[in-house]
């Protein structure tokens, strides 16, 4: 598959002003190195997966749409991205229970 950088960075770049924020708040926020989100968003510099995904939790976004987008059809909405953020951090354990705690409450009749 062909990533196209320049319209990566032209997403991220999109959804940054979206949200009001500077470059320097971003890079801030998903703990880059200064000037590196402008390089990103020139498509002189390509981001990691990790950066990526830093990206796209202080941007509220997902990668499938900074790298292709649109959202892809199993989309989870805003619900599941903040649940996902708040995942992110805890430990395996943690997230494994809470999956456990999800499939219970789809499990019950309300």
């Amino acid at each position: 598959m062909f990533t196209d950088y320049k319209l990566l960075g032209k997403r991220i770049a999109k959804r940054r002003k979206e949200l009001g924020l500077t470059q320097s708040k971003v890079n801030e926020m998903a703990g880059l190195s200064d000037k590196y989100l402008s390089s990103i968003e020139r498509a002189v510099s390509i981001p990691s997966i990790d950066v990526l995904m830093k990206l796209c939790a202080v941007l509220k976004t997902t990668p499938d749409t900074l790298l292709l987008g649109t959202e892809s059809s199993g989309s989870i909405g805003n619900v599941g991205r903040i649940a996902a953020m708040k995942m992110e951090n805890m430990p395996r354990e943690k997230q494994l229970l809470a999956l456990s705690l999800l499939d219970w409450l789809n499990e019950q009749k309300i």
